[in-house]
């Protein structure tokens, strides 16, 4: 089928409104190409200090003769989803010499936990890792000893930071490899349950932990679609993975075989073989709208409205919000996968996943087919899925139709017409919404506004027994600018229960909410945030908002806000503690949501 008329169209809006960044950031990548292979122009005691721990690969190194790649790792062991990481550097190093090549560890990044900050202070620095992320990579790369790069990472910032890096490095080629989720443990809805309970006060903490704990359970990504996932993705829709590495299971014979293959891919796509292919040829325009367009088919994460922004920035590519609702409008909703239903990504890999959903969308013409991918061919190559054969990697023909239509379902016979993300604009300002998982007759919210500058403001309110009728949550003063943008996460339970009441209830705020935004209506990332002088900051209590996700508007019906003072708040108390102070200088220089909230 010939290409959608308005991906076409948003396509070629993205190339011409980013020429005037994309050539410059281009023709650096060439003249950066054309030096050849990096250690060729290093002295002999630059070297030398590069190889001198290398033990018996130092003469391979030394000859210049065989490709050598730089591993870049997220590995802690405090993260399950990056506790895998730990074996990789042997698998891939004995990858590379089976090859005839080297691999060094280039450098370890940070990577946080944001299920272990949510709610608490380490989550102000949360959103500022993914900068920290990308510069400590580049860091490790800029010995430039390296002829190609595996990235090892998987969670919410910390993909995103290793992407940007990887285009400040766009000349060479880059494989990304995941570790997989963790088995499936007790059901996604079956912890919420607990969850609501426990915000309710009908279960103890016993309980609480009980259903933490057996949720959470063992080495892998959670398994919910939240912003990890989500990642996961898109690095299978943007051609950054092998076809179908994306979920399967950690420690298992076939991960293993990924990981070799795709350390021996990433060496086969050098500047000294015949298969050059740097990274900025793979995630060009139509990529990130690939991008773009699964994550609306998959009703992904909310928190990647900002990152693929700031991803593609870093090559260049100008994305807007506008992008996104105009691709939202045309792609069809395929996946049902918790919190936007009861599977978990365990599931919908074992229902045809990935593979599945891009040949159904390659078929309805919604992809570009004709990307470049670290496979070497075009995306209907991640139509198949890898296996293993008497110990051999292949891939075979992916599901040719969906095993679980409660689950996955094709293009011609959608969950919903339309992508799982919305834009909303407004005298409020611009805000976005997950409204994959919102049931229809909760998408529009017409309610007095309660303003508050603290999510534990909320909460006591909550405990107070304050919310006794329709209420639209405003949470101002935690966007970028005010204290690194935290997830409040930790709202939903209690949002929920006053949903579950019967009450109307939204959450508006310019800060964010996790990838696992659920039931309750939530417009968030709202730009201006309120201490850029957004308009958000001049909402009173009491005011009547629209929150009204079918028509895309976010207002103060009836109020010239304009004509308010904004108002101010105390912040001091986010200047310090938990590290807090060391990242004063992003709060000063971070830019807007909406242009992906970096200091780049």
């Amino acid at each position: 089928m010939s290409l959608n008329k308005t991906i076409d169209a948003v396509t070629n809006r993205i190339i011409e409104r980013s020429r005037a960044t994309r050539d410059p950031y281009m023709e650096r990548m060439r003249a950066a190409a054309e030096k050849g292979p990096a250690r060729a122009h290093l002295s002999c005691s630059n070297q030398a200090h590069a190889y001198a721990g290398a033990g018996a690969d130092q003469s391979a190194l030394a000859t210049e003769k065989a490709p050598n790649l730089g591993i870049v790792t997220t590995y802690n062991d405090m993260l399950s989803a990056h506790q895998p990481f730990e074996r990789y550097p042997d698998l891939i190093r004995k990858a590379a010499r089976d090859a005839g090549a080297t691999a060094q560890v280039a450098g370890g990044v940070p990577a946080m936990c944001d299920g272990v900050t949510q709610g608490e202070a380490g989550m102000e620095l949360s959103l500022f890792s993914r900068d920290v992320i990308a510069m400590a990579a580049g860091v490790a790369l800029s010995h430039n000893t390296f002829d190609a790069a595996v990235f090892l990472g998987v969670c919410d910032k910390i993909v995103p930071g290793l992407v940007i890096a990887a285009q400040s490095f766009g000349h060479l080629p880059a494989v990304f490899l995941p570790a997989g989720p963790m088995t499936s443990g007790l059901p996604n809805d079956e912890k919420a349950e607990v969850r609501k309970k426990f915000a309710a006060g009908e279960v103890g903490r016993d309980a609480l932990m009980a259903a933490e704990m057996a949720a959470y359970h063992g080495p892998g990504t959670c398994t919910f679609y939240g912003t990890a996932n989500t990642n996961q993705m898109l690095m299978e829709f943007m051609g950054l993975h092998l076809p179908g590495a994306s979920f399967v299971n950690p420690n298992t014979p076939l991960r293993d075989a990924l990981t070799i293959a795709g350390a021996q891919r990433a060496l086969s796509l050098t500047a000294l073989g015949n298969a050059y292919t740097p990274t900025c040829d793979i995630l060009d325009e139509k990529a990130f709208v690939n991008g773009i367009v699964g994550l609306n088919a998959t009703g992904g994460s909310t928190n990647l409205l900002i990152h693929l922004v700031a991803m593609a920035r870093a090559g260049g590519i100008i994305l807007d919000w506008e992008d996104f609702a105009e691709l939202s409008d045309v792609t069809p909703l395929l996946a049902r996968v918790y919190p936007n239903g009861l599977a978990d990504v365990n599931h919908f890999h074992a229902a045809g996943g990935l593979g599945y959903m891009i040949g159904s969308l390659l078929d309805d013409g919604l992809l570009h087919p004709d990307t470049k991918t670290v496979a070497g061919e075009g995306l209907a190559r991640y139509t198949q899925e890898p296996k293993l054969k008497d110990d051999v990697l292949v891939w075979e023909d992916g599901a040719g139709e969906t095993l679980n239509d409660k689950i996955l379902r094709p293009a011609s016979d959608p969950f919903q017409s339309t992508g799982g993300l919305k834009r909303m604009t407004g005298n409020l300002g611009t805000s976005v919404m997950k409204v994959s998982a919102v049931a229809e007759e909760h998408r529009i919210v017409e309610a007095p506004a309660r303003v508050f500058h603290d999510q534990n403001e909320v909460k006591e309110a909550f405990k107070n027994g304050e919310f006794t009728g329709d209420v639209v949550v405003i949470v101002r003063f935690q966007g970028p600018k005010a204290n690194g943008m935290p997830e409040l996460h930790s709202l939903t339970p209690l949002l929920s229960i006053l949903q579950g009441r019967g009450q109307k209830v939204a959450l508006v705020t310019d800060g964010r909410m996790s990838g696992a935004s659920g039931k309750v209506p939530a417009a968030i990332h709202v730009s201006p945030e309120a201490l850029d002088g957004g308009p958000i900051a001049r909402v009173r209590d009491g005011d009547l908002v629209r929150v009204d996700a079918v028509a895309g508007t976010l207002d103060v019906p009836g109020v010239d806000l304009a004509t308010r003072e904004s108002a101010t708040a105390d912040l001091s108390a986010n200047e310090a503690g938990t590290g807090r102070e060391l990242f004063a200088v992003f709060r000063r220089a971070v830019g807007s949501a909406d242009t992906g909230a970096t200091v780049f």
